[in-house]
């Protein structure tokens, strides 16, 4: 139950004075419909109002306060035309300028020979200043009225300024008090106020340094909502911990056969996962890691020791893969190495019906399948496992949370977890996401994948890399071209992808194929089939295949607009090739001008092809929330947190958590009602709940 202190944090705006029903949508659409959601809404800019010249001195384009005496009205020659108020001091005149303005309000706002407070942004017309709509028009006794420094929040349609400060204001007001959580060294040290202090300072900027990252106030809540992520990922962790498992062993029998049957040595990075996976496999404790590996950097062939091992024990092991692409690719990689070791594995799609998936759920119940592959149809509540005792989950960012959860309660009892990703994850946000597993890391490639020489091409050069390809295809190479990605509309993707398919089909005929989510599985099965076979020349694509898809003969890659992709996106795609012995080439079309941030990826994507050095960078151009997949579910959305800029701030609460739970494992200390706070305060008492079961 969230605690009673926080009741009016996360009350609807519509308890705010002012806010009604059409304003709470706006504000809903803006920041979030709760109280918290406008106190988390902090200030992108700043008006100063301090500057008070006269008005010779004003500077055309700057924010001035001005001391006026009301000289005159002038009122339009026409409908249209400006209503204008003309006001001087001893140094000059400056006028008023109001549109579709009201005679009777004007005179009583500014009466002649009054003296008037304006403040505004000075400009010129006709060789003369001017003031158009001032912000403020005060008499000089109500100064105090206006803001002298006033905040710039970012906006939505129909949402105005006033309202927005407004609303805020009355949700600053209601801050409770709440029990400090941070220890008053830590606080002393970093000059840091109490929570409430600190968030009302962060919406008071008095200069444009209040407004950076490392500003005092905005650092203190950045490490309040870290703090609260590290300590609920420490507790689910310690859950897990305490969640027995059963050790699952195996005797090695089958992993020492497939030793044998691989045609290459395993590298050093594979054994030491190898080694952590079993070791914690043959642990008491149920084993929860994650298994980060760049493209084509042997993930699952760690992953399948890992079933083995299961399977020596008995029991049976899953892989969970979020397309049908995927699972199909990941079946006719094991598919061979299991006929070879006497084992049933099973493949289990939303493709499969009547009596033949039947049949698959009878051999999977009854432990007749040693291992199943399969997609999201491996969640549904028909299918039931004989002895689960290992779950690979792959691609992990594609999934929820609540399927990892389904997936490992289908056990019966204990499943090992082990999480596996191509999309290289930078240390920080492997921390925020993550930081309830243990981590492996594939940093090595297995010998024989071959270099990829990469290139960025404009789009106007176009017919010179169609004629590229062609004589490419007259020496027997393969391509894939992908067209752009368009995340506004999945037709749009397709219209692309379905017009490149036909300008190419128009000059090389029917060995052109696509490739894109809207066709049935059926007809994507046999498009790959025939790519593969080597009957289709060129597959045109959208990101379809940006995982799962190993044809080894095929050595071009060309991205269409690549400029509009994430670098891990490019990175992605650009392992489609390389699988073979052939020379492996990718071509990035772009189209002009590049953005700087563009020009930057490409340069990047071009410069390196390893998978961790590009993720860093693609934090770094691009932030952490749109870094791909943090938008998805599980993965934090921070609200005042920067992790490009708060790394100290993220290892300084991790080692805070960490002392917390040695201290204190059950919440239960001096500290427990303050911490339990700061949980509910950031809504991670949810993920708490959510991930300690399981």
């Amino acid at each position: 139950m969230r605690p009673e202190v926080l009741f009016p944090v996360f009350a609807s705006v519509t308890t705010l004075p002012g806010v009604g029903p059409r304003m709470a949508k706006l504000i809903e659409r803006l920041a979030g419909g709760k109280v918290a959601d406008l106190c988390w809404h902090l200030p992108a800019g700043l008006i100063d109002r301090r500057f008070a010249p006269n008005v010779a001195d004003a500077p055309i384009g700057a924010v001035a306060t001005l001391t006026v005496r009301v000289d005159r009205h002038e009122k339009p020659h026409s409908t249209r035309g400006p209503y204008r108020v003309i006001c001087a001091d001893e140094t000059g005149f400056i006028s008023l300028v109001y549109f579709s303005a009201r005679d009777d309000y004007l005179r009583k706002l500014l009466p002649e020979g009054s003296v008037r407070i304006v403040s505004g942004v000075v400009e010129e017309f006709n060789g003369g200043r001017q003031m158009n709509h001032p912000d403020y028009v005060v008499s000089v006794e109500n100064r105090a009225s206006v803001q002298i420094v006033e905040p710039v929040y970012p906006l939505t349609a129909g949402l105005s300024p006033k309202i927005l400060t407004k609303a805020i204001r009355a949700a600053l007001a209601q801050l409770p008090s709440l029990p400090e959580w941070t220890p008053a060294e830590l606080l002393s040290a970093r000059g840091w106020r109490p929570w409430a202090d600190a968030l009302r300072a962060a919406h008071s900027p008095e200069t444009m340094d209040d407004l950076a990252p490392s500003a005092p106030a905005r650092e203190r809540l950045a490490y309040d909502e870290l703090l609260a992520n590290q300590l609920a990922l420490a507790l689910v962790r310690t859950r897990m911990r305490r969640a027995r498992g059963r050790p699952v062993r195996g005797d090695g029998r089958l992993r020492s056969r497939l030793a044998a049957l691989l045609p290459y040595r395993l590298t050093n990075a594979q054994q030491t996962a190898i080694d952590e996976i079993l070791a914690d496999m043959a642990s008491p404790d149920r084993m929860l890691r994650l298994l980060q590996g760049d493209v084509g950097s042997g993930k699952t062939v760690v992953a399948l020791h890992a079933m083995l091992a299961a399977v020596e024990e008995g029991a049976q092991g899953a892989l969970l893969a979020p397309t049908e692409i995927l699972a199909r690719q990941h079946f006719q990689t094991l598919l061979p190495f299991a006929d070879q070791l006497g084992l049933r594995i099973k493949l289990l799609t939303g493709r499969d019906k009547g009596k033949a998936r039947e049949t698959l759920l009878a051999d999977i119940a009854s432990g007749t399948a040693n291992i199943i592959v399969g997609t999201h149809a491996l969640l549904q509540d028909d299918v039931a496992f004989h002895d689960l005792a290992v779950a690979v989950i792959d691609e992990q960012h594609r999934f929820g949370v609540h399927q990892r959860l389904t997936l490992s309660a289908k056990g019966g009892g204990p499943v090992d977890v082990l999480v596996m990703t191509a999309t290289p994850i930078p240390r920080t946000l492997t921390l925020t996401s993550y930081g309830d597993m243990d981590v492996s890391r594939l940093t090595e490639k297995p010998p024989g994948r071959t270099p990829i020489d990469t290139r960025a091409v404009p789009a106007t050069r176009l017919d010179e890399v169609v004629s590229g390809l062609e004589r490419a295809m007259g020496r027997g190479a393969q391509a894939y071209w992908v067209c752009p990605l368009v995340e506004e509309s999945e037709v749009l993707d397709v219209a692309a992808a379905e017009q490149r398919h036909e300008a190419l089909q128009k000059r090389f005929g029917d060995r052109v194929g696509l490739l894109h989510g809207k066709m049935k599985s059926a007809e994507k099965d046999a498009v790959m089939a025939r790519f593969s076979a080597g009957e289709l020349t060129i597959l045109v694509a959208t990101t379809v295949i940006e995982v799962g898809v190993d044809v080894p003969n095929a050595s071009i890659m060309v991205i269409e607009h690549a400029e509009r992709f994430g670098l891990a996106q490019l990175h992605q795609l650009r392992g489609r090739v390389g699988r073979g012995s052939e020379k492996s080439s990718c071509i990035l079309l772009y189209g002009s001008p590049l953005s700087e941030t563009a020009q930057q990826r490409l340069k990047v994507i071009r410069d390196t092809d390893d998978g961790f050095v590009i993720a860093e960078e693609d934090l770094r151009l691009r932030g952490a929330g749109e870094l791909l997949g943090t938008r998805q579910s599980g993965m934090p959305r921070f609200r005042v947190a920067d992790l490009e800029v708060h790394g100290d701030l993220l290892a300084l609460a991790r080692e805070e958590a960490t002392r917390i739970l040695a201290q204190d494992p059950q919440l239960k200390g001096p500290r427990s009602d303050a911490l339990r706070v700061l949980l509910y305060l950031f809504e991670r008492d949810a993920a708490i709940r959510y991930l300690a079961s399981g």
